[in-house]
């Protein structure tokens, strides 16, 4: 990570308390439990770029946005967004000021959606909110002017959220969040809620957006596909850690780490290479209680009693004993 990057993540930790409470634990004798969804994350985001985090549920990606806008407490590390950190006292002035420029686009965009408001009122909350328009008729011109950037015409502003498809609440998210002048977005799945067809047009929506504002993204996803087409780098989460980062292009084409292999591996093979694959076994193991030493040890075929032992650290964009020992090499993984 350099200075000069947008947004800085470091060691970046979440543990919630999962007990049972008090009067239960002295009656059945039981102790606290502790759930680290997140442990010890870093990475780094240029402007204008879209970084993605990949894995399967309960692998903390959606847990990490949270903490990145602010939504959610860390319980270590930090954050921080054109050099202003996310969390402390000291930078309070200057994050609430940045806050105007940081939106978020959650995964259904019904539930993320007033049910009693119309349209434009929805759009416009964000510029009440930041009072960065004071005429109302200039807020209703710039309601206009965001929902036909977004595909929709100024006459749906009249409506309310249930008298559209999938597609275009997620497009009135999508102003919604624009409306702010937002810089940085976090896109929590945005398109895993909707058909197909539908998903390219909005992922082709946010390319084009991101073209014409200099947008910068975090996009939350659990579909390769959908990341192939979007982000210029990927971290690839497994139970609260990042066991591989790389280059978009460079993962896709020679992804190192055994976990990464079987998420790709999964995917249908639509051109028909021939490749020899490996599909996913197992399931992610309960985060409470996770396994010792490398926690994609249970599933990995090329664990060995180091994997079980120690935890790997983070080396050449991965996080795993075999590629480190040289027992698996980079060309073998491709």
């Amino acid at each position: 990570m350099t200075e000069r990057s947008y947004v800085e993540v470091k060691d970046l930790r979440r543990v919630f308390d999962v007990s049972k409470p008090w009067l239960n634990r002295v009656l059945e004798g039981g102790e606290k439990q502790y759930l680290k969804a997140v442990d010890g994350v870093s990475f780094a985001i240029e402007k204008g770029e879209t970084f993605a985090l990949v894995g399967e549920s309960g692998s903390g990606k959606s847990t990490v946005a949270r903490m990145v806008v602010g939504l959610l407490p860390p319980s270590g590390g930090t954050v921080s967004i054109d050099r202003v950190g996310m969390s402390g006292k000291a930078d309070s002035a200057e994050r609430q000021r940045l806050r105007r420029r940081i939106q978020m686009i959650f995964q259904d965009p019904y539930a993320s959606l007033n049910p009693r408001w119309q349209v434009d009122r929805i759009v416009a909350e964000p510029i009440r909110a930041f009072h960065l328009i004071d005429s109302e008729k200039d807020i209703a011109a710039r309601v206009g002017e965001l929902l036909s950037l977004v595909g929709l015409h100024p006459a749906d502003g009249t409506k309310y959220p249930h008298e559209f498809s999938g597609g275009q609440r997620q497009r009135i998210a999508i102003a919604r969040a624009l409306a702010s002048n937002a810089e940085f977005i976090v896109c929590d799945e945005p398109t895993s809620a909707l058909d197909v067809s539908v998903q390219a047009q909005i992922l082709n929506l946010m390319r084009d957006l991101q073209d014409r504002l200099g947008l910068t993204y975090l996009f939350i996803s659990h579909n390769l596909a959908v990341v192939r087409h979007m982000a210029t780098r990927i971290g690839v989460m497994y139970l609260g850690r990042i066991v591989e980062i790389s280059n978009g292009r460079e993962l896709f084409a020679h992804p190192k780490h055994p976990y990464t292999r079987m998420l790709l591996d999964a995917v249908p093979d639509v051109g028909m290479t021939g490749r020899q694959r490996i599909p996913v076994k197992g399931e992610i193991p309960n985060p409470i209680n996770p396994p010792s030493g490398c926690t994609f040890n249970p599933r990995c075929p090329f664990a060995n009693d180091r994997c079980r032992t120690e935890i790997p650290a983070l080396l050449g964009g991965v996080a795993c004993h075999a590629i480190h020992e040289g027992r698996l090499s980079i060309d073998a993984a491709a």
